[in-house]
């Protein structure tokens, strides 16, 4: 999953929103910085992609891009989900998206020391074009997809992926709905878990 789905899976705990956003950017446990509630945040990142790369639905998903984009296939299911949460938000949480994304915009500014330096560089990216809620729309996927694609290591041809999503629109939103509320479940029964660990 990608950033949106993220922090809807951490339950509007802020030091846990923290840790699953920077977790990508931390290599181990997290910075020295990093309270153990960062540190649950950033072990409930890795265990949702765990959870994520080995669900079947999931592998559905990624078998319709695999021929073309191969290991991005993955990266590309992640941001299309977060697309498809995006789009049917009011589904899922009673706070506008909005004023979701910008209430975190917000806390992730007020905690700017806390994030690695990677992400303190890519936050005013994120804010200036508001990824979190253009998600939803096909204009804003294809800013964050040309984006990626630039990025890339190699030609990954994520540029293109806006045209699959379309054609497979139906069939990616199904599968979407059949996965997300099961990892909703899986995340809260985690989050409880490595809470106890603390």
């Amino acid at each position: 999953m990608n950033f949106l789905a993220h922090l809807f899976l951490s339950f509007d705990d802020e030091d846990v929103a923290i840790g699953n956003f920077v977790a990508d950017s931390v290599k181990g446990e997290g910075l020295p910085q990093h309270s153990a509630r960062i540190k649950t945040g950033i072990a409930l990142h890795r265990e949702i992609d765990y959870f994520t790369d080995h669900h079947p639905v999931v592998a559905q998903s990624k078998a319709k891009l695999w021929d073309k984009y191969r290991h991005y296939s993955a990266v590309l299911v992640d941001i299309f989900y977060d697309h498809y949460l995006s789009r049917t938000w009011s589904e899922w949480h009673e706070e506008d998206v909005a004023h979701f994304a910008h209430r975190h915009y917000e806390m992730f500014n007020n905690r700017h020391s806390e994030l690695p330096e990677q992400v303190q560089h890519m936050l005013p990216y994120m804010i200036e074009y508001d990824w979190l809620t253009n998600y939803q729309y096909l204009e804003g996927m294809q800013r964050v997809l040309n984006g990626m694609s630039r990025r890339a290591s190699f030609q990954s041809k994520m540029e293109e992926a806006v045209q699959d999503l379309r054609t497979f629109d139906s069939e990616f939103e199904a599968e979407f709905r059949v996965f997300f509320p099961e990892l909703i479940l899986f995340s809260k029964a985690k989050l409880e878990q490595l809470k106890e660990e603390e």
